[in-house]
């Protein structure tokens, strides 16, 4: 046997294998929320049982629960409440990390290193610690309770990290394209907007997609400076956790709703997320 066919036998084998694996850790990924799945169709009984039962009748009694057919809170305004906290401020981060990674990348200002470490030093600090700062300028300020302040922390908090993503990506832009539009005398927000943002737009919807994922599953500063009027879908969730007890399937069926708009912004820009988390890997 050839020492090139030796060769493509031992580079099948070895994608072969690391398909085997990577299978399998999809696999164990995917298991748990299979089974949250499963059980948010279940009765409250059937899903309480140990060991559990796969052949329980399905209901979606648990649903109905969720969505205050059974005399409970309406689960839409906190749910409406996610979404604006999340979008609205995932807006904001990429109007403001446009221009900085900008400015970090294509026309780099001096020491650009020691601003990125700058940007990656306001994560160093726990959360919890600045929480009750936050809290009294909040209630001084008169904004306990208020979508508009989860708006400005949400921003904040996704900045540095918007900023580092974007930085990679802007700096594989082509300089050329960008001064050939200076040439046709195209001022710089005609160039982010025109020139800048389409080349780098897979970039772009990848952070996206990590500043939304990242607003909507916060929970902390959500359930300390909101209370019924700013409540969002994660502090809702924290609701079904009563002194009764734990209700397995209302709580499976509730957490399987509010990941969803989550899991349908990655379907939808999957391909984007892959380009983007992939564009600036490769110098």
């Amino acid at each position: 046997m050839s020492s090139i066919a030796v060769r493509t036998r031992g580079r099948f084998r070895g994608g072969a294998g690391l398909g085997l694996v990577a299978w399998l850790a999809g696999i164990v990924f995917f298991l748990p929320i299979a089974w949250m799945a499963l059980t948010s169709f279940h009765s409250e009984t059937d899903a309480a049982t140990n060991p559990p039962s796969f052949t329980a009748a399905l209901t979606l009694d648990g649903y109905r629960e969720f969505f205050g057919a059974g005399g409970g809170a309406s689960p839409w305004p906190a749910l409406v409440n996610s979404a604006v906290a999340s979008i609205v401020s995932t807006l904001f981060v990429l109007v403001l990390a446009l221009p900085a990674a900008y400015a970090l990348s294509i026309r780099p200002v001096r020491k650009w290193t020691d601003v990125l470490f700058f940007f990656l030093s306001t994560k160093m600090l726990p959360v919890v610690a600045g929480l009750l700062p936050i809290y009294l300028f909040a209630k001084n300020a008169g904004m306990l309770d208020n979508i508009w302040l989860l708006v400005i922390l949400y921003t904040s908090m996704n900045l540095p990290i918007a900023v580092w993503m974007m930085q990679s990506f802007l700096a594989e832009v082509p300089v050329a394209i960008i001064e050939a539009a200076r040439v046709d005398g195209a001022k710089l927000p005609t160039i982010l907007a025109r020139v800048v943002a389409p080349i780098a737009l897979p970039g772009i919807a990848a952070t996206s997609l990590i500043c939304f994922i990242f607003s909507w599953n916060e929970l902390l500063f959500a359930r300390v400076l909101t209370g019924v009027v700013a409540e969002t879908a994660p502090v809702f969730l924290t609701g079904f956790i009563t002194s009764q007890g734990l209700f397995l399937a209302k709580v499976c069926a509730a957490s399987l709703v509010i990941s969803l708009p989550v899991l349908a912004a990655g379907f939808a820009a999957q391909d984007k997320l892959v380009q983007g988390l992939s564009l600036g890997a490769v110098k």
